[in-house]
């Protein structure tokens, strides 16, 4: 039997396995299924059509599966899937998708969520991201893995920030932020290559060179984003298997980019 408080709250048709921990006060609605090793800790409500992988840690004050913030939503069966090993700190919240999306919120596995986050409606969040205190995502936000959103960032519904960007402190986004790429101010604009963190996670010097080349042909070389497209993919042809890859990684996320992004 999952360990249970005996002032919470969970519905007999919640899917809890026999390791959980659920906290004092918390509340688990019916259509909750929670996977094993997970702790929920005091006050924590979990509701809506929510899967909560293994080895997940919620603090106390979190609202996880609530109705999304949409006037279009007429309580349609959306879900909010989260994987495993999420630390989740205070008075987070993550809502449900709606059906004018995939009708799916989607946290990853691995990142760490610091207290006050909020990831709106139909988020879709890799994984090894890094959320700071009151990180908020507007609705349909998509952000890469290995992303690090710094205290305060606001980002605006539908931009992208691809994988191992980094957003400084108070940045608010109206624009996608492309792979690799440093962002901070307001308005927000591209500082240079975030060298420290794909350092830290092992790129090799051909690798980093490559980003290099790549950040330096978008920002740096008074290219039109069309005409820069086409120099990342002539670089990324004569490119080796260490290069090319990064390369590719910058040129396919521009040919994805609905917003314009981050200069």
């Amino acid at each position: 039997m999952a360990l249970i408080h005996p002032s919470a709250i969970v519905d007999p048709r919640a899917q809890l396995d026999s390791t959980v921990e659920i906290g004092a006060y918390s509340i688990v609605g019916p259509d909750v299924r929670i996977g094993a090793r997970t702790v929920v800790g005091p006050h924590v409500v979990i509701e809506g059509h929510s899967t909560i992988g293994e080895d997940n840690k919620f603090f106390q004050f979190s609202s996880i599966g609530a109705a999304p913030q949409d006037k279009k939503w007429a309580g349609e069966p959306t879900r909010l899937e989260v994987g495993d090993r999420n630390t989740v700190r205070e008075f987070c919240t993550f809502n449900l998708g709606t059906a004018q999306d995939a009708g799916v919120t989607r946290l990853g596995n691995d990142n760490w969520i610091s207290a006050y986050v909020h990831l709106a409606h139909d988020c879709q969040v890799g994984s090894n991201t890094i959320f700071s205190n009151n990180a908020q995502l507007a609705g349909h936000v998509i952000v890469g893995d290995w992303a690090i959103l710094s205290g305060y960032v606001g980002v605006h519904q539908f931009c992208k920030i691809g994988a191992h960007a980094f957003i400084g402190m108070y940045t608010s986004l109206t624009q996608d932020v492309p792979p690799f790429v440093l962002v901070s101010g307001n308005p927000a604009g591209a500082r240079g290559v975030n060298i420290e963190g794909i350092k830290r996670r092992g790129f090799t010097r051909p690798q980093i060179d490559a980003i290099r080349v790549a950040y330096k042909l978008v920002y740096r070389s008074g290219l039109t984003l069309e005409e820069a497209k086409t120099a990342l993919a002539e670089a990324e042809a004569g490119g080796d298997d260490e290069s090319a890859p990064q390369l590719r990684a910058f040129r396919e996320f521009l040919g994805t980019a609905s917003r314009g992004i981050v200069r």
